[in-house]
């Protein structure tokens, strides 16, 4: 095989380990979040009482679980953020938990127009050749068009990583903002046909998550 020319982490993120999370274990979680909801500096806005919690596949990077999350709240905003955790030495239980939270009023019903509904946060970097740096980012989203199995992370047309749909939704990690250039998202079905693409830096309005 011959050299490459985009050395950057490609599928370092473990895939999901676990169902969506429901039961005692969600509650656990759900404590995380809603503190770190109880943290975000809302700048005068109302956000209201947050509704039930959307749980996204967990994802592990550098030993910490990352599962993503969003609620709708009274005020018609959405929460969104993770809770993350590190697995303790034996292989069981979760300590050393942590999470963060912000808010938006850019939902997918006031924009028709979107086929990926995304969220992103970055959580760590990668130094690569020639003092460049990735920036490891956090993707979660869901599918608004029907019939996607699974959806990928691509770097300049790269795919850096990817992960099956669990209930219309999905969690990747990868490498973003390198080299000039940065993560699309795509969708495809179970023959690999394409069915949605978004850029995580579109700024016309109407594709953004």
């Amino acid at each position: 095989m011959t050299p490459t020319d985009r050395f950057v982490p490609r599928f370092a993120a473990e895939p999901p380990q676990e169902t969506l999370p429901y039961g005692r274990w969600a509650q656990t979680l759900q404590a995380e979040f809603l503190a770190a909801c109880l943290r975000i500096e809302s700048e005068g806005e109302d956000l209201g009482e947050p509704g039930e919690i959307t749980w996204f596949p967990d994802r592990t990077w550098s030993g910490r679980t990352y599962v993503p999350a969003t609620a709708r709240t009274s005020t018609d905003l959405e929460l969104f953020g993770y809770v993350s955790f590190v697995i303790g030495e034996d292989g069981r239980g979760a300590e050393a938990f942590a999470a963060s939270a912000d808010f938006t009023d850019e939902v997918a019903e006031r924009n028709p127009g979107w086929r990926l509904d995304l969220s992103d946060e970055v959580i760590g970097s990668w130094r690569g050749e020639r003092g460049n740096v990735a920036a490891i980012t956090l993707v979660w989203g869901v599918a608004l068009v029907e019939g996607g199995a699974i959806a990928t992370a691509e770097l300049a047309d790269l795919a850096v990583d990817q992960c099956e749909l669990a209930e219309e939704r999905f969690t990747l990690v990868a490498p973003d903002d390198y080299r000039g250039d940065v993560l699309d998202v795509k969708l495809f079905d179970r023959r690999g046909s394409e069915l949605a693409g978004e850029s995580l830096y579109e700024d016309d309005g109407e594709d953004e998550g």
